[in-house]
C-alpha cells in the first residue's frame, strides 16, 4: 500500500482509521448475521415481518433518504450555487420530504398493503387497481431507474478517500472502496434480510448524526465561528450568498420540490411503512425521521452554503464534487475526526444501497419472475428468498461496475443520471399512489397516464443532458436563468403535473371504465373496508376514554 500513500500520512493516523473501519464493517456484519434467523421466509426478508419499531423504521427512512450523494454531491453544489440558503433545501427534506410524508402516507400505507398482502410497490398498484399491466409496468420502471440511482451512491468516495488515506491514485482509491463497500453490503443485506438493513441504519444513523454535527463545527471553527464564516462568505462571494433566499431563489424552490416530495414517489422510501409495527410507532417514527431529517439534511445543506470559502472554481478542481473533500482536507486536522467523516459517508452510501438493491431485488422476484417467468405454485418461500439474494448479488455488481466505468472513463452523465432516476420514479408513482390510498374514484387510465408522463419526461430530460440540448431557458426580471431541460427542474414539474393529471383523467374515465367493468366500486369498497374495521384496544392505552366513560 505504500506506493500508492503520500509520505506525509503519518502511520499513527492512518492505523486509526484503518481501526475504525474495521470495526464499523465488522459490527455491520455482525448484525447481519444475527438477523438470519428473521429472514427464511419472503415477509422477514423483505419486510422484517412487519414488526419493525418506530426507531428503527424512521432511521431506516432518513438514511435511504440520505446517500453520500447528498454530502458529498448536492451539498457542494447547491450550497455553491444558493449559499446558506441552500440550508432551506434540508429543512424542506425534513418538514416535506419526512414529516408531512409520515403523517399523509404511514398510516393508510401501512393498513392498505397489509390488508392488500402487497410487499412491494408494483404489487400495491396491481392489487389496488385490479391490474397485471400497471403491476408489471411499475416494476420494470423500478428495476431500470434504480441501477443508475444506485450506482450515483459511488460518486465522490474517492475524492473523501485521496484525502483521508493520502492515496496518490485516486482512480485505485476508488475501485477499492466501491468492492469492499460492495461486498459488506451485500453480506449484511443478504445474510439478513430487511431487518439487518434496518438495525444497521440506525446504527449508521448513529454515526451520520454525530459526524454531520462534529464536522459543522470544526469547519465554522476554521473560519472564526458562525459569524466570521459569514463575514467571510460575504466579503469574498457577495452578501447574496448569505442572504435568506440565496443567489436563485425560484430554481432553490425547484430544487425543493425534487428532493422533498420525490420521496413520496420512491418505492425504497414508501417501502419502510410496510414494515412499521403499530399506529404508536407511526407517531413516534414521525418525530423521530422529523428531527434526524433536520440535523442531517439541514446540516449538510448548510455546510455547502460555506463551499465558497474553500473553492472559488469547481470546475477548475474536478467539479462540484470536489467541494466537500477540499473544505474538509483544508478544515479538518484531526485524524480521529477524520475517520469519523469517512465512517459517515460509508454509512450514508451503505444505507441508501441497502435499501435500493433490497427494494429491486424484492420487485423482480416478486413482481417480474414469481407467476410470469416461474409459475407461481413453484415460488416456494425457500425458494423466492433464494432468487432474491441472488438477485442482490446482481444488482450491487452492476452498480458497482457501473461506478467503476464511469470513475475511470470520466463518464459525469452517468453520475447526473440520480436526478433523472429520481424525477423519473417519483414523477411515475407520486401521484397515482397517493391518490389510490385516498381516492376511490382513482382509474387504471389515470395511473397509467401518470406512469407514461413520469417516464416521457424524465426521458425528454435524459436525451437533453446528454445531447447538451436545452429548450425554453428563461431570464426572469431578477436576472436569474431558469434551464426547463434541467433533470431537476423538469422533475419537479413532472410530480407537480400528475398530481393534476390523476384526479383529472380519473375524473374523465370514471363512468367510461365502471360501465365497461374496468373499474368494480365494489371490489374498491372491500378494498378501502379496512379503514373502517373495528379493533378492541386495551384499557391501558385507552384510559383517557374510560375516565371520560365514567364521569359520564
Amino acid at each position: 500500500m505504500g506506493d500508492f500513500l503520500l509520505s506525509a500520512q503519518t502511520a499513527g493516523g492512518l492505523a486509526l482509521k484503518i481501526i475504525m473501519i474495521a470495526v464499523f464493517f465488522g459490527a455491520m456484519i455482525a448484525i447481519g448475521l444475527y438477523c438470519r434467523r428473521k429472514a427464511t421466509d419472503v415477509n422477514g426478508f423483505v419486510l422484517g415481518g412487519r414488526s419493525v419499531g418506530p426507531w428503527l423504521t424512521a432511521f431506516a427512512y432518513g438514511t435511504s433518504y440520505f446517500s453520500a450523494v447528498i454530502f458529498i454531491g448536492y451539498a457542494g453544489q447547491f450550497g455553491f450555487r444558493f449559499g446558506v440558503a441552500s440550508t432551506w433545501v434540508g429543512i424542506g427534506n425534513a418538514v416535506l420530504g419526512s414529516l408531512l410524508a409520515w403523517v399523509v402516507l404511514g398510516r393508510r400505507t401501512r393498513v392498505m398493503t397489509q390488508h392488500l398482502d402487497t410487499k412491494t410497490m408494483p404489487d400495491f398498484f396491481g392489487r389496488r387497481f385490479d391490474s397485471v399491466g400497471l403491476k408489471i409496468a411499475a416494476a420494470v420502471i423500478v428495476f431500470i431507474f434504480l441501477i443508475p440511482y444506485t450506482a450515483s451512491l459511488f460518486n465522490g468516495l474517492s475524492r473523501l478517500f485521496t484525502v483521508a488515506f493520502g492515496f496518490t491514485n485516486e482512480n485505485v482509491a476508488y475501485i477499492i472502496i466501491v468492492c469492499i463497500m460492495a461486498v459488506l453490503t451485500g453480506i449484511y443485506v443478504i445474510a439478513g434480510g430487511y431487518m439487518a438493513t434496518a438495525i444497521n441504519d440506525f446504527v449508521q444513523g448513529i454515526v451520520m448524526l454525530v459526524g454531520i454535527v462534529a464536522v459543522i463545527a470544526a469547519v465554522l471553527n476554521s473560519q472564526g465561528g458562525l459569524t466570521g464564516a459569514m463575514t467571510s462568505l460575504a466579503e469574498t462571494s457577495g452578501w447574496e450568498y448569505t442572504s435568506f433566499f440565496g443567489a436563485q431563489p425560484v430554481f432553490l424552490v425547484f430544487v425543493i420540490i425534487l428532493t422533498s416530495l420525490g420521496t413520496w414517489g420512491l418505492p425504497q422510501m414508501v417501502g419502510k411503512f410496510y414494515a412499521i409495527k403499530s399506529e404508536d410507532d407511526i407517531k413516534k417514527g414521525t418525530i423521530i425521521s422529523t428531527i434526524f431529517a433536520m440535523i442531517v439534511a439541514g446540516g449538510c445543506y448548510f455546510l455547502g452554503g460555506f463551499g465558497r470559502l474553500f473553492v472559488q472554481d469547481p470546475q477548475a478542481q474536478g467539479g462540484y464534487d470536489s467541494i466537500i473533500p477540499t473544505m474538509l482536507e483544508k478544515a479538518i486536522t484531526s485524524d480521529f475526526l477524520m475517520g469519523i467523516i469517512v465512517i459517515l459517508v460509508l454509512s450514508a452510501s451503505m444505507s441508501t444501497l441497502s435499501g435500493l438493491v433490497l427494494t429491486s431485488s424484492s420487485t423482480l422476484t416478486l413482481d417480474l419472475i414469481k407467476g410470469y417467468v416461474i409459475k407461481a405454485e413453484k415460488m416456494t418461500e425457500k425458494k423466492q428468498v433464494f432468487i432474491m439474494r441472488v438477485l442482490l448479488v446482481v444488482f450491487i455488481a452492476i452498480s458497482a461496475v457501473i461506478a467503476i466505468i464511469q470513475k475511470l472513463y470520466n463518464v459525469s452523465e452517468i453520475a447526473s443520471l440520480m436526478g433523472v432516476s429520481w424525477g423519473a420514479l417519483a414523477g411515475a408513482f407520486l401521484a397515482p399512489f397517493l391518490y389510490g390510498l385516498y381516492s376511490k374514484k382513482v382509474t387504471k387510465t389515470a395511473v397509467a397516464a401518470g406512469f407514461i408522463t413520469g417516464i416521457a419526461l424524465a426521458m425528454l430530460s435524459l436525451v437533453c443532458m446528454l445531447t447538451k440540448a436545452s429548450f425554453m431557458q428563461v431570464t426572469l426580471s431578477s436576472g436569474e436563468k431558469l434551464d426547463f431541460s434541467n433533470p431537476i427542474i423538469m422533475g419537479a414539474l413532472c410530480m407537480l403535473f400528475t398530481l393534476i393529471e390523476v384526479p383529472l383523467v380519473s375524473l374523465l374515465t370514471y363512468k367510461t371504465e365502471v360501465k365497461k367493468g374496468i373499474l368494480n366500486p365494489e371490489k374498491i369498497d372491500s378494498i378501502f373496508s379496512c379503514f373502517n374495521s373495528q379493533v378492541v384496544v386495551s384499557l391501558k392505552d385507552s384510559i383517557g376514554n374510560f375516565i371520560k366513560d365514567i364521569k359520564k
